[in-house]
């Protein structure tokens, strides 16, 4: 039977979800990047770079980035598509790292950083010409809630782009759930020193909805129209989600 997504936290403790969610990451933070490399042996980049070329065909102006960590994805969309971008996350420690690197790359002229709770956007109804989100609408303490905040925020007729992990199926399935159920965990324990944060990984991904369930869930939202696109044998989707 699979768990409820929303009773999935890092840390077992009294605390929401949410709040568990924001000390996870700020804990963290310092050896993200580096652990998303080695974990993902750099196949994030290609998932990225993948979004942005289906995102660029809308012509965006300006995208609203949520969960945006360290701002891989608003990197990205920026050099991707030429937009300016907001980057907008719950942790200041995993903001602070992304400023330095977007400051390095001289891009702080094109992409902001803020912090702030994607369940209760802080931005006027219809005001961007995309919203995405990567590997983030797991984390949310309310999943439609937060959904349907990405739905208010984007124009009538454009898209918000979700990037999540999802299920490898046929023969490859049991040898993936291997590595990532013992050997993942254990590596970012080693790096991070975090002991809950890459267990709660591939737990939160296992209660996640994916493929048609994710499809019927933005659906109801009120999306009119959804799209995906399965990744590297289903370990990861991008789902287009169409206002």
């Amino acid at each position: 039977m699979t768990k409820d997504i929303t009773k999935i936290t890092p840390y077992n403790s009294d605390a929401t979800k949410k709040s568990q969610v924001e000390d996870m990451f700020d804990n963290i933070a310092p050896k993200y990047d580096l652990l998303n490399r080695v974990l993902s042996l750099k196949i994030d980049v290609l998932w990225r770079n993948t979004l942005v070329k289906w995102m660029k065909n809308d012509n965006p102006q300006e995208v609203l980035d949520v969960a945006t960590g360290t701002g891989d994805l608003a990197i990205t969309i920026e050099k991707g598509t030429g937009s300016k971008v907001i980057g907008l996350d719950l942790s200041q420690q995993m903001l602070n790292v992304g400023v330095i690197k977007i400051k390095k790359l001289k891009l702080d002229g094109k992409i902001s950083m803020q912090k702030g709770d994607a369940e209760n956007l802080p931005f006027e109804d219809n005001r961007f010409d995309a919203v995405s989100v990567a590997f983030g609408v797991r984390n949310f303490e309310n999943l439609k809630k937060g959904l349907a905040e990405l739905r208010r925020v984007v124009k009538d007729n454009k898209s918000v782009y979700i990037l999540e992990f999802s299920k490898v199926e046929g023969f490859m399935g049991p040898l993936y759930m291997f590595y990532f159920k013992n050997i993942l965990p254990a590596i970012g324990r080693l790096v991070s020193k975090d002991n809950r944060a890459y267990t709660y990984l591939p737990d939160s991904v296992n209660a996640f909805p994916f493929g048609e369930k994710m499809k019927q869930i933005l659906l109801d939202t009120g999306f009119k129209k959804v799209e995906y696109k399965k990744l590297s044998l289903g370990i990861a989707t991008i789902y287009k989600a169409t206002k």
